[in-house]
């Protein structure tokens, strides 16, 4: 019998195709094999999934519903927009989703501290909050830029009981967060485990936030087919490292679904003007894992910029290089005056306010509405904006509804 896509993806040596792997230090292999080991039990464990499954639905409120936004779809002119309300799980964006069970994974491993990178926040929000639920300490790295740029995120964490630690070397956003938590756990790995934030990183962790994010893509196919009797014709979501877009397309990846993701162009087509990788990058490793990065002259990490701090990142997982290479996925890119647009729009005409991060997918969705007026767009709407709105309206004044 064969096995369906994402039983056979990756492989056990964490592959999708010729991206993935674990690229580690020596001093991580033993606790990198023992997180492996751990999951490779717990995800066929009875009780794990059980616990999961009530915290998921009594303490994260899922199933988060799809919205027909009609008011939108109306404005386009074109197809027809749902919203995968990813905003209205418990912290307010998709990230608790993969938190909650590596806490879980963690508490099963003896371990007491859990330990993050976090670009936008909401990842950073997540943990402290699964930190707090389950007992342990957190701590939390993030760039400097981003602490400035998303300050309600930076309260919050601290509020939950995190240790937010500024980052401040380099371009001091989302990539130097990584490597300075990469830095901090190798000395703390037998008592402390470092919850990545996205399908990115050395395996297991490609495969298992996948499989955490997966509630999301099980969910949206179920919901649809209740409301509409038939599949969507499009799935819409931003990639970065790519957390929210696999979530979602996993549980469309069999079907004839056009899967869409979104990379952020930023200001420009120049390195260090965008953080669109696999639609300007080349093969490389970084951070434990081998996938499509952004290299500058000496093929080292590019600089990368985003209007929105939880997607500027030089590579992206795995399995997104893997699923582009096959021609499963369609890449596309959204500038920063297209996803602040977008972000005005679905406030204004839906009152529901978007993460920066979430309104490139919005913008997307708006433009592909009005190219294919008779299909059907499902947008993961990954994160909720309260976390940007302060920086939004000191950089871009609040126009008026047209």
């Amino acid at each position: 019998m064969n096995k369906s896509y994402l039983e056979s993806n990756p492989d056990e040596n964490g592959y999708f195709g010729r991206f993935g792997g674990a690229y580690i230090p020596p001093q991580l292999e033993k606790p990198i094999q023992e997180i492996s080991e751990a999951y490779d039990e717990l995800s066929k464990s009875f009780d794990f999934l059980d616990e999961l499954k009530k915290i998921r639905k009594h303490y994260q409120g899922r199933p988060t519903p799809i919205y027909y936004a009609r008011n939108l779809s109306k404005y386009c002119g074109g197809g027809q927009i749902y919203l995968k309300r990813e905003d209205l799980n418990h912290t307010g964006a998709h990230k608790l989703n993969h938190c909650m069970a590596e806490a879980l994974v963690a508490k099963h491993l003896g371990k007491t501290k859990l330990m993050a990178e976090t670009g936008a926040g909401q990842h950073g929000v997540a943990l402290a909050t699964a930190a707090a639920y389950f007992g342990l300490e957190c701590e939390i790295y993030m760039g400097e830029v981003d602490i400035e740029k998303e300050h309600p995120n930076v309260v919050r964490m601290k509020i939950l009981g995190a240790k937010v630690v500024p980052v401040t070397h380099g371009l001091k956003t989302l990539k130097e967060a990584v490597d300075s938590c990469f830095e901090a756990y190798v000395p703390q790995a037998d008592t402390a485990l470092y919850a990545i934030g996205s399908v990115v990183g050395p395996h297991p962790f490609p495969k298992m936030v996948r499989d955490f994010q997966s509630v999301v893509g099980k969910e949206a196919k179920e919901q649809f087919l209740d409301m509409t009797g038939k599949l969507p014709d499009n799935c819409v979501a931003c990639i970065g490292g790519g957390s929210n877009a696999i979530g979602l397309f996993s549980g469309f990846i069999n079907d004839p679904v056009k899967l869409h993701g979104v990379e952020p162009l930023g200001v420009g087509t120049k390195l260090g003007q965008h953080s669109a990788t696999l639609t300007y990058g080349e093969e490389g490793v970084m951070h434990g894992f081998n996938s499509i990065m952004l290299k500058d002259e000496n093929g080292e990490p590019a600089p990368v910029y985003s209007v929105a701090s939880g997607i500027d990142y030089p590579s992206v997982g795995p399995e997104h290089a893997h699923l582009r290479e096959i021609g499963r996925t369609i890449v596309g890119t959204i500038d920063d005056d297209e996803a602040i647009d977008a972000f005005y729009k679905l406030s204004q005409y839906e009152g529901i306010i978007p993460a920066l991060e979430s309104a490139h997918a919005v913008a997307y969705a708006m433009k592909l509405a009005r190219e294919n007026p008779k299909e059907s767009i499902l947008i993961n709407l990954s994160g909720r904006g309260d976390k940007d709105i302060d920086f939004v309206v000191e950089k871009y004044p609040i126009p008026k509804k047209v």
